[in-house]
């Protein structure tokens, strides 16, 4: 049933993507809010997360649970990346954030965690997120790619909210700015910048999914994460609402002025609205704003973890032990089933729809227009290139067919 569920969810995420890109997802996004499914794919992301560190660090310890079983991690790791991705599709759209209703609290925490995540992997260096969730060597470094950039994901996701400060409950906007204190957190994106790093003497920066070296004339160019961060923090910080709720005090205040650093004329030449942060700072230097009155607030809390955790309380080692013997021990037929509907679900024709480049033929390298009519994986550019890679191609070809 949750392979299922994956399932579709890969597809709504395929779709999703396409729609976005021929700039007609209004129908995705009225049928998402119709039948009230913001609510549903934020219970599952969170469902993921619970899992990851309830179930799986059980299961590893399991004297049942086989090498080949190790796919779990990467299959639920790919189902998260999966949700998050609609998410940053969809949440661009004013009536998906309002349609998320109390469950926009979960999501808030969950961009948290995984903002604390990234802001924890630019101070160390190095990822840190699964090196004790995922023994196998193999899989580890796979799993941790995934989760960085899931983690961007979420950054996306939690501008798209900020964007709609106005709209929101109050709990949430005292959730962002109170309980997580978000701004400060953005602060310390901006001076650590975990999507760009030095190598061998060369700047390098992760964009589109992808690290790639930068020239040197364009080491000063903002790039798309950047400007989500900026973005955040101007929603944050110079919205009235938000003004009145923040607490500018001793601590906040010294973390939000280190942004003056980086306000430089060449980035303000990128975003323009920048300036009037600029000006937010100067003037937040040399005062001391009043602290925000002490109101009666009945505040809501996010129900979707707690629920999840205080139903399976003590649970996690039999939840573990039933999907090892049910789930996680499949035997070669169901292996094989289950290759069968996954190449269903991505389906070369959709992938290659979704794929921002060309395909390119597997000797020469130059652009392709035939592929391989019997497993339909290779391209190639003339029919020498497929006679001369054949010998090569041949194994992969029959387990393929």
């Amino acid at each position: 049933r949750w392979l299922r569920q994956h399932e579709c969810v890969e597809k709504l995420n395929m779709h999703s993507i396409l729609s976005a890109s021929a700039g007609q997802e209004q129908l995705l996004t009225e049928l998402l809010v119709t039948y009230a499914k913001i609510p549903v794919l934020i219970g599952e992301l969170i469902s993921v997360e619970i899992w990851k560190h309830k179930v799986f660090p059980v299961l590893c310890r399991l004297e049942d649970f086989k090498p080949r079983s190790t796919f779990p991690i990467y299959v639920v790791l790919h189902h998260e990346a999966s949700i998050i991705n609609l998410l940053e599709t969809v949440f661009f759209h004013k009536e998906i954030c309002e349609s998320a209703e109390d469950s926009i609290l979960d999501l808030i925490d969950y961009c948290h965690r995984k903002l604390t995540l990234l802001a924890a992997r630019s101070t160390n260096g190095q990822a840190v997120t699964l090196a004790v969730l995922v023994p196998p060597q193999e899989l580890q470094k796979q799993a941790e790619t995934m989760e960085f950039e899931i983690s961007l994901k979420a950054l996306s996701v939690l501008r798209f909210i900020t964007d709609q400060v106005e709209s929101l409950p109050l709990s949430a906007l005292t959730r962002m700015l109170d309980t997580h204190n978000l701004p400060c957190l953005l602060v310390e994106l901006v001076e650590h910048c975990p999507w760009s790093c030095w190598e061998a003497g060369k700047l390098k920066k992760f964009e589109n999914g992808t690290w790639h070296v930068v020239p040197p004339e364009d080491h000063m160019k903002m790039t798309k994460l950047d400007g989500q961060v900026w973005l955040a923090l101007l929603n944050l910080l110079l919205s009235p609402e938000c003004q009145r709720k923040y607490r500018f005090d001793g601590f906040n205040k010294s973390q939000l002025l280190k942004l003056r650093v980086f306000l430089t004329d060449v980035l303000i030449d990128q975003l323009p609205n920048l300036l009037e942060m600029q000006r937010f700072l100067s003037y937040l230097a040399v005062t001391e704003p009043a602290p925000p009155k002490k109101d009666l607030v009945l505040e809501q809390v996010p129900v979707i973890w707690d629920h999840i955790l205080k139903k399976n309380s003590g649970k996690w080692e039999a939840i573990a032990k039933h999907q090892v013997k049910h789930a996680f021990s499949p035997t070669e037929e169901e292996l094989k089933l289950q290759a069968q509907r996954w190449a269903q679900t991505y389906s070369l024709d959709m992938m290659e729809a979704l794929a921002p480049d060309k395909p390119r033929c597997r000797v020469c390298g130059v652009e392709a227009a035939k592929r391989c009519s019997r497993c339909r994986n290779e391209w190639y550019c003339t029919r020498a290139c497929q006679v001369q890679h054949w010998q090569k191609h041949k194994p992969a070809c029959n387990l393929m067919a």
